[in-house]
């Protein structure tokens, strides 16, 4: 399982946002660029990028920093925040993005994503899903900074975009990201026995080292951490010790 660290940007600088809420920003004193060079001398490969700006205009709001990111040597860069039509997605790629991620307007109209996916080649987009438990267990898809519901299920939109040549989805427990309260691997672990050929990438709640080895036997391709990792819960070495011992 890879472990992918994250960068949340608004205004240029690191952030992170409790339950996806702009009234409660944690700033860290990081330059972006310093903190993904590290990463890279620490051995990572890859570098997931949130542009929270354009996640709230809709407009890209740090294509610089993509591109000072994306040059970095040896570090692949997904980006996504705010893709609502094909132009946005293509500049994104165009900066030097290795993958773009499609959140709210795949939950809303597949029918267009799927379309951007045979322009670009599946392999360039990840379709990233934000959803909520429901009382049955059932997970439903919820969209524009988890404020609006729908009645898409996470399996349906799966085996849609499993239908369309999609290979990479990103699926996030609403209820614990950013909360460190642990992943929800029972999730994972359907999302990965469902869908085999899908890489999963797991989002939300990893809260230290100890919570990888239970993650990993879900059988997900990877997981992103972003508030561990800046809080020193989760340290480079420890990601370095699992990766070796994986």
């Amino acid at each position: 399982m890879e472990v992918i660290p994250a960068i949340d940007l608004l205004g240029g600088k690191c952030v992170r946002l409790y339950q996806g809420d702009f009234a409660r920003v944690t700033h860290y004193a990081n330059d972006p660029v310093v903190l993904a060079e590290s990463y890279r001398e620490a051995g990572m490969k890859r570098l997931h990028l949130v542009d929270l700006d354009g996640a709230r205009t809709g407009l890209p709001g740090n294509l610089d920093t993509v591109r000072r990111l994306a040059a970095l040597d040896g570090l692949a860069v997904q980006v996504g925040g705010g893709i609502r039509d094909q132009a946005t997605a293509e500049s994104l790629l165009n900066a030097g993005a290795a993958r773009v991620v499609v959140g709210s307007v795949a939950v809303s109209d597949p029918a267009k994503v799927t379309g951007w996916l045979r322009v670009a080649g599946a392999e360039r987009y990840v379709l990233a899903f934000d959803v909520r438990l429901q009382p049955g267990g059932s997970p439903l898809a919820v969209t524009h900074g988890w404020q609006e519901s729908s009645d898409q299920t996470l399996w349906r939109l799966i085996e849609t975009y499993l239908d369309a040549g999609a290979r990479y989805f990103l699926c996030t427990d609403v209820g614990r990201d950013g909360t460190l309260a642990g992943t929800n691997n029972a999730l994972y672990a359907e999302c990965a026995s469902r869908y085999p050929s899908a890489r999963i990438i797991a989002s939300g709640g990893l809260s230290c080292a100890a919570d990888l080895p239970g993650l990993a036997a879900t059988g997900v391709h990877a997981v992103v951490t972003g508030k561990a990792l800046l809080d020193g819960r989760l340290t480079l070495t420890e990601i370095r010790q699992f990766s070796r011992a994986g």
